[in-house]
């Protein structure tokens, strides 16, 4: 019985910080050897599925420049990532309401203009991407122009008492609470990573962290301790040949995958040494990648208007689809059925079932505000999609109605 009940949570489990509580195998383990255990709750195993079909879209604003999203394990809490408004937005999946506000306090520096590929004035506090970590206690969160990241207890606030010195950067954070006159206050350790940090992706058992960075063209590994001060601390850089982007760990067979969205290949890295492998040669400008649990990596294109599924015991790819143009985030359905493209200049979001051997479109719905960041939420009966706008500040909810 705990064999079966080890297989089914690791169905469940999902890359990085799109992960489910879940249980791991360890590499070279059988189901009923040592396991690397899931430091997130354990979230309820919807009933399975195998179709989906769409039903409405709901529409809430965010804030200025809404750059990603991301669910607690439970699906109850969604976190947007704020890089205009220099904020993160906490909403109520049940309610839709916006429940608290984390708002950096804004401190000059530079930024980067990406339509004329040149550095220019702006605040270092922009959050980016993010990534829960031990039972969804800590927030991680990439400053896009602050060279690191900050952790964010979110519930138990006295741990948020960082200190600046000599050594450590800190961070203010004031919680305003929409409707009230309450507000928190309290500083975060910055843990410097890199130039232009993006992408945060963590081994399951909470005990690494990677986080890529831009125009540093490396991928920075934090050792985490929740018990600790600043709660992490680099440990390895691993160099890459161009412009790194999404990251996808493999916890069962102790590797990594590094988009590099600067060239046309997947640095692979061996996560007992946290050193680069070898090199998977796909094609070009890949930009997001998510692993399912039968060794599948999925992965946007974004110059080349693609999604792809390659195995990566051979690293070849095994199909392919066309998106609209710019697919930006991919996510999987919990069951790994179904994928939802954010395709930003085109303003659409486009939906594929993932069969044997091929993406079947599902839908191809408008989004406005240019597309970038999405997950999903959901229970027995529906599937609900979370995307945010980047131009429009807001977040599309597309819910779908699951059937056998």
């Amino acid at each position: 019985m705990q064999a079966l009940l080890s297989f089914i949570t690791l169905f469940f489990l999902a890359t990085g910080c799109q992960s489910s509580g879940s249980t791991v195998q360890a590499d070279n383990d059988s189901l009923v050897n040592i396991e690397v255990k899931d430091t997130l709750p354990v979230a309820p195993i919807p009933r399975p599925y195998s179709t989906i079909e769409y039903e409405k879209k709901e529409l809430i604003t965010a804030a200025g420049g809404t750059k990603s999203v991301l669910f607690n394990s439970s699906g109850t809490k969604l976190y947007a990532m704020n890089l205009e408004g220099m904020s993160v937005y906490e909403f109520d999946q049940a309610s839709r309401k916006l429940t608290r506000e984390f708002k950096f306090t804004p401190t000059r520096g530079m930024g980067w203009d990406y339509n004329k590929s040149r550095p220019i004035a702006s605040f270092q506090e922009k959050p980016v991407e993010a990534c829960f970590s031990h039972d969804d206690m800590i927030l991680w969160v990439s400053l896009h122009n602050a060279d690191g990241i900050v952790p964010i207890w979110v519930n138990d606030f006295s741990k948020n008492n960082a200190v600046t010195t000599a050594e450590q950067k800190t961070k203010p954070v004031t919680v305003i609470y929409p409707g009230a006159a309450k507000k928190d206050s309290f500083r975060v350790p910055l843990i410097e990573t890199g130039k232009t940090p993006k992408v945060i992706s963590r081994t399951a058992d909470s005990k690494y962290l990677l986080v890529s960075n831009w125009h540093s063209r490396n991928t920075s590994v934090l050792e985490m301790d929740e018990n600790t001060m600043p709660y992490g601390k680099v440990i390895s850089t691993i160099p890459t040949s161009a412009i790194p982007r999404g990251i996808a760990v493999d916890d069962k067979n102790k590797k990594s995958y590094i988009a590099i969205m600067g060239g046309a290949s997947l640095n692979v890295v061996d996560n007992n040494t946290w050193k680069s492998e070898s090199i998977m040669n796909v094609w070009s400008s890949p930009r997001h990648v998510v692993m399912d649990t039968s060794g599948h990596l999925f992965v946007s294109y974004n110059s080349l208007g693609t999604i792809a599924c390659i195995d990566v015991a051979t690293g070849k790819q095994l199909f392919s689809a066309k998106t609209h143009s710019q697919p930006r985030t991919i996510v999987l359905s919990k069951n790994h059925k179904f994928i939802f493209v954010t395709c930003y200049t085109s303003d659409y979001v486009d939906v594929y079932k993932i069969n044997e051997d091929n993406f079947e479109k599902v839908a191809s719905l408008p989004c406005g505000g240019h597309p970038v960041g999405a997950d999903i939420y959901e229970n027995d009966d529906k599937l609900e999609a979370w995307v945010c706008s980047y131009s429009s500040g807001s977040i599309s909810i597309y819910t779908f109605k699951k059937k056998q």
